[in-house]
């Protein structure tokens, strides 16, 4: 390329400040809480407690609750059950929204229903999960979300898998 050619990768943009040379400028981040702490609200544990009762109450397994405040910004809570047939799955989503309905409480938005593999439940301070089993462990979310801390939940001995049952033959 000669002096004469205009090369527009290298023209200034009118109003743009002046291209620097030299040592980058250091930008503090201020940050409103330290990484490792735990907001202090737990708005939504409430209702993700009454999602799982809902769940266990269609015979749920293997609940799993992660407090994801400090990790995202769409929630406070994931509940993470599993269902062992298409059926169950649709049976405890549902229990769950009716549930829940009857307190006033409706979910803002519901995805995946009537497919009996995932369905996912949006209360906005909680979501739900509810997986056939092998899509749970597809999509692996505890590993996803394996910096959350679990809450400690008592969970019933009818709501453990006993080591080598399968999960997706009906009882």
């Amino acid at each position: 390329m000669t002096k004469k050619q205009h090369d527009p990768r290298n023209a200034a943009v009118k109003g743009a400040p002046p291209a620097t040379t030299g040592k980058p400028r250091s930008v503090k981040i201020q940050e409103s809480q330290p990484p490792d702490a735990t907001p202090a609200s737990t708005e939504g544990l409430d209702g993700a407690m009454r999602a799982l009762a809902l769940a266990l109450d269609k015979k749920a397994l293997e609940p799993v609750l992660l407090d994801v405040r400090g990790l995202c910004s769409f929630c406070n809570y994931q509940l993470v059950v599993s269902g062992r047939s298409d059926r169950q799955v649709d049976a405890i989503s549902d229990g769950i929204v009716v549930g829940l309905k009857l307190e006033d409480v409706r979910p803002l938005g519901a995805e995946a229903a009537r497919t009996g593999q995932w369905s996912l439940l949006d209360y906005g301070d909680f979501v739900v999960h509810v997986f056939l089993h092998s899509a749970r462990e597809h999509y692996d979310l505890e590993g996803l979300w394996n910096d959350a801390p679990r809450i400690p939940l008592d969970i019933p001995a009818d709501a453990r898998l006993p080591a080598g049952e399968a999960y997706d033959l009906a009882p």
